[in-house]
């Protein structure tokens, strides 16, 4: 049997790699497709063993920093793959990997990390805070989103078997799609963290510094409370906008080493989180050191956080809503069992993701 295996981009490392990573152990011997990739990130992922094919888009100017540049181009690029030799194909799509052209003799298996964001739920906030949502270049971006949702749409019809990376992810593609999905959790390094039993008096969180982490959100909130110290982790387009709502209890931190993030979230009192997000590795990374989360009630963060005995929640993304989740986790943390959290963050392991998938595809294969 052939398999070929097709993720969006292999430039940067993220959950959505991760998990790449771990269906590409399952199939050794399967061929990668790819928009475009870089050395070192295959390198990093143990793929170097893997056939990888990337797009025309790879010889484009400035195309492994800048390949967002050319989104108008994926849905072409993403159908030039000739996959017709292969027997099986799998893609893991935030995008247009899904979009790969199959036929009828082949089984297609999508493992959905989202629906486009910037194409639907995103669409209007994507156009706001770039600055396209009026004059010539905004008609020109709603065009091409609209062009990019009729694509997505049509592509559907090249899945044969949806996955969802939670039932969040599961939704939206039965909304967008009308489909229905299979839900298995990402994988997560969990035996990569330790458990610390001994917390410091700090706040941390972290992420890409992108608009909808909602980083500004939790600074100002920090800075309305001078006497809690916070950790800001990670960088990224909104790093400079983000320092400048920085006050002298917050300290950003930047990209750091794992071997230092693993510290900062296994020794702090509690990882506070904003985002609405389709599963969201890191809160189970956090639980993983027995760290608490303090998280918004929506999305993914339902599924991965059990409210009052791994974490709590707050029901807006605003300032306010977080200072109270704050002082109410102040008043609530020392009952907190750190074992319990510990031991339910094991449920979203490595070894259980690559069991759950690899029946799934056998069962598929043998129907």
């Amino acid at each position: 049997m052939k398999v070929a295996l097709v993720h969006e981009w292999l430039t940067v490392i993220g959950g959505s790699e991760n998990v790449f990573k771990e269906i590409a152990s399952l199939y050794p011997y399967a061929d990668i497709f790819t928009l475009v990739s870089r050395d070192e990130t295959i390198k990093k992922l143990n793929l170097s063993g893997h056939k990888v094919t990337t797009s025309f888009i790879q010889k484009m100017p400035f195309a492994k920093t800048k390949y967002r540049t050319y989104l108008p181009l994926f849905p072409l690029a993403i159908e030039q793959f000739d996959l017709s030799g292969y027997d099986l194909i799998i893609s893991s799509s935030h995008a247009v990997a899904k979009g790969v052209l199959t036929n009828s003799n082949q089984v297609h298996i999508c493992y959905c990390h989202s629906p486009i964001r910037y194409a639907w739920d995103l669409h209007h906030q994507y156009l706001k805070e770039s600055g396209l949502n009026k004059g010539i270049k905004g008609f020109l971006a709603k065009y091409l989103l609209h062009r990019i949702r009729a694509w997505d749409i049509i592509s559907t019809n090249r899945v044969d078997y949806f996955i969802a990376n939670s039932n969040y992810i599961s939704k939206r593609i039965k909304k967008i799609y009308g489909r229905d999905s299979t839900v298995i959790y990402p994988n997560v390094a969990i035996e990569d963290f330790l458990p610390v039993y001994e917390k410091k008096d700090y706040y941390v969180t972290c992420s890409r510094f992108v608009p909808y982490k909602k980083l500004d959100l939790i600074v100002s909130a920090f800075a309305k409370m001078p006497d809690k110290k916070l950790f800001v982790i990670g960088d990224g387009p909104d790093f400079k906008k983000v320092n400048k709502l920085a006050k002298s209890n917050t300290i950003l931190l930047g990209h750091l080493p794992f071997k230092e993030l693993k510290q900062y979230l296994a020794e702090a009192k509690a990882f506070v989180f904003a985002a609405e997000e389709d599963f969201g590795i890191l809160p189970v990374e956090a639980q993983a050191c027995g760290t608490p989360i303090i998280a918004y009630k929506k999305g993914g963060a339902l599924e991965s956080i059990i409210e009052n005995k791994t974490g709590i929640f707050f029901d807006e993304q605003t300032e306010e809503a977080i200072i109270l989740a704050v002082n109410s986790f102040e008043i609530k943390h020392t009952l907190f069992n750190y074992n319990d959290i510990v031991n339910h963050a094991s449920a979203f392991s490595t070894e259980r993701f690559k069991n759950q998938f690899s029946t799934f595809v056998d069962q598929k294969l043998k129907g």
